[in-house]
């Protein structure tokens, strides 16, 4: 099964997500899935890594079935090429609370995640000022604290992954030669308050 052919990867074992919990791995996959295939080399020079180190995290990004080789394309035949197995990857936290150790590697993926959502968002806010006012103007970022019944907020989470969807395949209609698409964050979060 090809890239193409699937397009979430679904993670069921607490040692899986342990893989991807690591930061490094986590910026490589999401690097493969925006940027498309590329080398240990070419994403050492991205992440500021040695090759070798590189190697080592796509082998075990590899080894869970979230990378896969790719066609080459060089005619290098030395260069082992990489890209990711599937445009996303899911799991359901809840299926996990009942044992502790997919618990606790699913809370430090979750956290993983969270961390570079959080740098991302502070790389935005300090580019702001070199960014068109316009790109600015058109973002948005806000937060409610929201009463709702447990069916509300599951009819809202399946109202947000829709909505994310419907925008998704607009991003797929842009190709890398359309200047007027760029890069656009998408990151949304719906949970009960502790």
């Amino acid at each position: 099964m090809t890239s193409a052919d699937r397009s979430a990867s679904r993670l069921e074992t607490a040692a899986s997500m342990r893989v991807l919990a690591h930061p490094t791995r986590l910026r490589l996959l999401g690097i493969l899935r925006e940027n498309g295939p590329q080398t240990a080399a070419q994403l050492g020079e991205i992440v500021d890594e040695a090759p070798g180190t590189i190697s080592y995290h796509l082998s075990k990004l590899a080894s869970i079935d979230l990378i896969e080789p790719a066609e080459p394309r060089s005619a290098d035949q030395r260069e082992r090429w990489w890209q990711a197995a599937a445009a996303e990857t899911t799991w359901e936290p809840a299926e996990h609370l009942d044992d502790p150790a997919q618990r606790a590697a699913s809370s430090a993926l979750e956290k993983s995640i969270a961390q570079i959502y959080a740098a991302r968002y502070s790389e935005y806010v300090d580019a702001m000022p070199t960014l068109p006012p316009e790109w600015v103007a058109a973002g948005a970022t806000g937060d409610r604290t929201l009463r709702l019944t447990l069916d509300e907020l599951t009819a809202m989470r399946t109202e947000l992954e829709s909505l994310m969807h419907r925008w998704q395949e607009a991003s797929a209609r842009h190709d890398d030669a359309d200047e007027t698409a760029v890069p656009v964050a998408l990151v949304y979060q719906a949970y009960r308050r502790p």
